[in-house]
């Protein structure tokens, strides 16, 4: 593995994972302003709170995935059980946040627009996919 590594560096780089959540941001910022440019006097708002909801769905619960991983590093007991462990409970956060921001918006904001606020949710999903085409 060592030598594949020394052959091949590029390919085992790491990237940082706070790149990603940055990046969710990002583009959470490019539709919602792709929203307010496009959409009617009217719903120029809805759309752009919509579209703001939908990235805030999809980028807090990885953000509070980092800081649990991130916390686990640092712990003094590291083992791959104990990071494990840790990786285990910050997939269940993520998930768990994710159904709770859904419903309570759905609950809380009923005015909401589901397809800017869906479309930007699956673009912050998408990109962990670009990650891997970054590296």
């Amino acid at each position: 593995m060592d030598a594949l590594r020394k052959a091949k560096p590029r390919n085992f780089a790491s990237i940082n994972s706070w790149w990603v959540v940055l990046s969710q941001v990002v583009i959470t910022l490019v539709i919602a302003g792709v929203c307010y440019v496009f959409s009617s006097l009217a719903d120029k708002s809805v759309y752009t709170y919509s579209a703001l909801v939908g990235g805030l769905i999809g980028f807090l619960p990885s953000a509070l995935f980092l800081m649990r991983i991130e916390a686990a590093k640092k712990s003094v007991k590291s083992s791959p059980g104990g990071f494990l462990a840790a990786v285990v409970s910050g997939e269940f956060i993520k998930i768990l946040a994710t159904i709770v921001l859904f419903i309570g918006f759905a609950l809380k904001q009923p005015d909401l627009k589901w397809i800017p606020l869906l479309v930007t949710y699956l673009a912050t999903l998408k990109c962990y996919l670009l990650a891997w085409f970054w590296k």
